[in-house]
C-alpha cells in the first residue's frame, strides 16, 4: 500500500481535535551558529510529549467497533506506548503495552497513567514481538505497529502539513529516523506538496540501519543498537523503507557527543525540554555535517520524555 497525500490530509482532519497544533519556534542564537534560518517544529510539546500521539490517534480512530471492543496492543520503547494508551482511553477501550525493561521510568509511568496494562520484557526486538503476540492470543486485541502501519504513518505525516502552512518556503527538512514511520509520512507530504524541498533523515551512528539500508537497497536490520536515543533503536519496516526509498534525499548519522551537544543547546538556548531522540535532527548541524548556510531549514523535535534524574551530561556524583 502506497501512502498518499490524501491519506495524510484525511488523518489530519480526523485527529486534529484530539492533538495539539504544535508551535514552530526559532532562535536567533542557533540561526547564527548554523548560518541559516532554522524552524523547529516542537512535537516535544505534543500530547504525551511526542509526535507519536498523531499516528496512534489516527490508527485507533480507524478501528471498526468490532475491532475496538477487543482493545489494542503494541510493543514500544515508550512514546508510541503512551500514545496508544492515550488513544485507547479516549475511545474507551483496553490497551496492552509491551515495553522493554530498560525503558526510562518516566515513559513507563506515563503509559500507566492512561490506564493501560504494561507488560515488561527483555530489551530485545524478538522479546517485544513474542510478548505482543502472546497478548494478542490471550485477549484478541488488535495489534497496532509502532511505525510499519499506513494508519500510523499517515497520522505522523500530519505534522508536515502544519509545518508547511506555518513556513511554506522551507528549503530543507531534518527528521529523526528510527523505525521510519515519521519520516515516511513527513517525506510523502513534503514531496507531494513541494518536491523541491530536500528531506533528510538523521539517526545515531550507533543505530545507523537506515543509512545502511538505503545504501544497500534492502533492509539491514539494527541488531545491536548502541545509543542514548532510545526511541531510535528500532529497525525499519518494509512499508516505511519503501517510502524512504521513494522520497528521502539522504540520511545523516550523528555521534553520541553530537546528540548530547544538540540536546543541551536546545535546553539552554530555547528553554525547552527535548529527549535525546528528539534532539537528533539538530545534531546534524552541530558539526556542520550538512551544508545549510543561507537556507531555511525545518527541524523536527520529536519528543521530550526522559528521566530528569539521569540526564546525559550529569556525572555519577550529581545524577
Amino acid at each position: 500500500m502506497t501512502l498518499t497525500l490524501a491519506d495524510i490530509r484525511a488523518a489530519h482532519t480526523r485527529i486534529r481535535d484530539r492533538i495539539h497544533r504544535t508551535p514552530v519556534m526559532t532562535s536567533a542564537t542557533l540561526n547564527e551558529k548554523a548560518g541559516a534560518q532554522l524552524f523547529f517544529k516542537c512535537e516535544n510539546l505534543q500530547k504525551i510529549g511526542a509526535f507519536k500521539a498523531r499516528g496512534a490517534t489516527n490508527a485507533v480512530a480507524l478501528l471498526s467497533d468490532e475491532e475496538a471492543k477487543r482493545g489494542v496492543v503494541t510493543h514500544s520503547s515508550g512514546n508510541h506506548a503512551a500514545a496508544l494508551a492515550r488513544a485507547a482511553k479516549l475511545r474507551g477501550i483496553p490497551a496492552y503495552i509491551v515495553m522493554p525493561s530498560t525503558c526510562p521510568q518516566a515513559k513507563v509511568a506515563s503509559v500507566r497513567r492512561y490506564g493501560a496494562e504494561v507488560i515488561l520484557c527483555e530489551p530485545t526486538y524478538a522479546a517485544r514481538e513474542s510478548n505482543a503476540k502472546s497478548v494478542v492470543e490471550r485477549t484478541g486485541a488488535v495489534f497496532i505497529h509502532p511505525f510499519n502501519d499506513p494508519r500510523v504513518m499517515a497520522g505522523q505525516g500530519s505534522l508536515a502539513l502544519e509545518l508547511l502552512e506555518d513556513v511554506p518556503d522551507l528549503t530543507d527538512i531534518l527528521c529523526p529516523i528510527g523505525g521510519g514511520g515519521l519520516i515516511s509520512g513527513v517525506s510523502t507530504a513534503i514531496k507531494s506538496i513541494n518536491p523541491e524541498i530536500h528531506v533528510f533523515g538523521v539517526e545515531p551512528k550507533g543505530a545507523d540501519d537506515a543509512a545502511q539500508s538505503l545504501a544497500a537497497g534492502k533492509i539491514i536490520p539494527c541488531t545491536s543498537p548502541n545509543t542514548i536515543a532510545d526511541g531510535l533503536r528500532g529497525s525499519l519496516g518494509e512499508l516505511t523503507f519503501e517510502e524512504i526509498q521513494r522520497h528521502v534525499d539522504g540520511i545523516v548519522t550523528v555521534s553520541e557527543e553530537e546528540i548530547v551537544h544538540a540536546m543541551r543547546a536546545i535546553w539552554e538556548v530555547m528553554k525547552i525540554i527535548v529527549e535525546p531522540s528528539g534532539a537528533v535532527a539538530y545534531g546534524a548541524l552541530v558539526d556542520g555535517q550538512l551544508d545549510v548556510p543561507g537556507r531555511r531549514v525545518g527541524i523536527i523535535l520529536t519528543g521530550g520524555n526522559l528521566d530528569l534524574d539521569t540526564l546525559p551530561w550529569m556525572t555519577p556524583a550529581t545524577a
